[in-house]
């Protein structure tokens, strides 16, 4: 659903952009570990947590 016509009626641009990042981050490491055969290490998953984060900033309503 990011970056189309109907996705912007429910969610702003920040929130899509967002959503689009750790979507692809997941899909990615999920590549990079089961093809590629890279390990994740500790700041491989201090950067999602970061992204986590930035995922509830985004889609919180203050």
């Amino acid at each position: 659903m990011p970056a189309n016509r109907i996705g912007h009626t429910v969610y702003s641009a920040a929130q899509l952009k967002t959503m689009q990042e750790i979507i692809t981050l997941i899909v990615f490491g999920v590549f990079s570990v089961s093809y590629l055969g890279e390990a994740l290490r500790w700041n491989h998953f201090a950067a999602f947590s970061c992204l986590m984060l930035a995922g509830y900033f985004a889609f919180s309503k203050w």
